[in-house]
């Protein structure tokens, strides 16, 4: 079955202070997606707070409590997916607006995977030029949001959301990325790119 954009909406009732896009971008639509830093720690790369943003429509919190053991790791194996449509060009803009509404909303730094099927971002570039010991340490602490090549989804440890920026790369590539993404994903798969294209590489879908 063909995947249906959906309309932006954030999974999480938690509310936190706004902040605004980064200079030269127009602020986009509300996207899916929720999470906590303080305005005092933005994330790297991005600008400090702004003027408030609208608050995101409050979303029913989803409980497995009551479960038995086997029906919460099976809601664990099979995180909600949600896609956020965009051209390849700003899947990437898309995947970090998806972060700071998550941020925003009350999501920790260290429950975020960012993964790029295309270029790297800015962010991975920076520290990949201190080399790919002190990268990947950054990752192990699990402290703050980290961006990744999809090439190396294999070698990220689950988080509770991963978001998918299908910014570029072979077909056969992000393929392989999207089904590793899920499994990493303990609670919220996002995918930032065109529908048509993921459902082509994808066939039956996520």
């Amino acid at each position: 079955m063909p995947l249906i954009p959906e309309e932006p909406q954030i999974h999480e009732s938690a509310q936190g202070p706004r902040v605004t896009p980064a200079a030269g971008r127009t602020a986009p639509t509300p996207r899916p997606v929720p999470g906590p830093r303080s305005a005092a720690t933005p994330r790297p790369g991005r600008p400090g707070p702004g003027p408030a943003r609208p608050a995101p429509p409050a979303q029913r919190p989803h409980s497995t409590s009551g479960q038995p053991q086997a029906a919460r790791s099976k809601t664990r194996s099979a995180p909600q997916f949600q896609l956020i449509p965009a051209a390849a060009g700003s899947a990437l803009d898309a995947a970090d607006d998806a972060v700071d509404l998550l941020l925003d909303s009350g999501r920790a730094p260290g429950d975020i995977l960012v993964l790029t099927t295309g270029e790297q971002h800015p962010w991975a570039v920076h520290e990949l030029s201190f080399g790919e010991a002190a990268y990947w340490a950054q990752h192990d602490a699990g402290d703050d949001v980290f961006f990744a090549d999809a090439v190396a989804a294999d070698r990220v440890k689950a988080r509770p959301v991963v978001i998918v920026a299908v910014n570029g790369g072979v077909d056969d590539a992000t393929a392989r990325a999207l089904p590793l993404a899920r499994e990493r994903a303990g609670a919220l798969l996002v995918v930032c790119g065109e529908p048509q294209r993921i459902n082509a590489v994808l066939g039956a879908g996520v």
